[in-house]
């Protein structure tokens, strides 16, 4: 039977994604999770009978975690479709990335999982398709400027900066808003 209180649920969740940011895949076990989370032994195997349903729930946390603030997309999506909209977007995106690095790092960690673990490079995959498609879908009804092609590219920048930004920065006196409004400017140039 599985444990149904969405608290601990939620609790566990968390101590995964510490366990992941703070020792690596390898180091995502039972014990480890329920260790960081102050629980007793056996209580994440409650709720998680399998590491592969652990890794899937760690996914849906992340994605709450991560989920832009419903004001901010309010606001922003009152201004008129431009490349400088697009760019706030994407400043809104990478702020969101570093300020909960625990989370991203928690992330990459699994994205590097998944080079050696097929169970959950399917999750990653369906992951980052979901994302992938939102967001693609999200900038095609917002009328702003770049398509599907764009949006990979971002995805691919952006991705390099936050590894960079939240490990060894390649230049760490260049500030994080100046590189973002430079990719706008030279990746939507593609699509003009």
């Amino acid at each position: 039977m599985i444990a149904r209180n969405v608290e601990r649920r939620r609790q566990l969740q968390d101590a995964a994604i510490r366990v992941l940011a703070n020792a690596g895949a390898r180091g995502l076990t039972y014990r480890a999770v329920d260790a960081e989370a102050g629980l007793a032994t056996g209580t994440a195997s409650n709720y998680f009978p399998s590491r592969d349903e652990l890794v899937a729930q760690v996914f849906e946390r992340i994605s709450e975690r991560l989920a832009p603030d419903p004001a901010t997309v309010d606001e922003l999506a009152r201004r008129p479709p431009s490349r400088s909209l697009f760019a706030d977007y994407v400043r809104d995106i990478v702020a969101r990335l570093t300020a909960d690095r625990e989370t991203t790092l928690a992330l990459f960690e699994l994205r590097l999982e998944a080079t050696r673990h097929a169970g959950v490079a399917e999750q990653v995959r369906r992951w980052l398709e979901q994302t992938f498609a939102s967001d693609v879908a999200f900038n095609a009804g917002a009328g702003l400027p770049g398509g599907r092609a764009e949006i990979a590219l971002f995805h691919y920048a952006i991705d390099g900066l936050l590894l960079d930004r939240l490990t060894v920065p390649i230049d760490p006196g260049t500030p994080t808003d100046s590189i973002v409004a430079d990719l706008v400017d030279r990746l939507l140039a593609r699509a003009d």
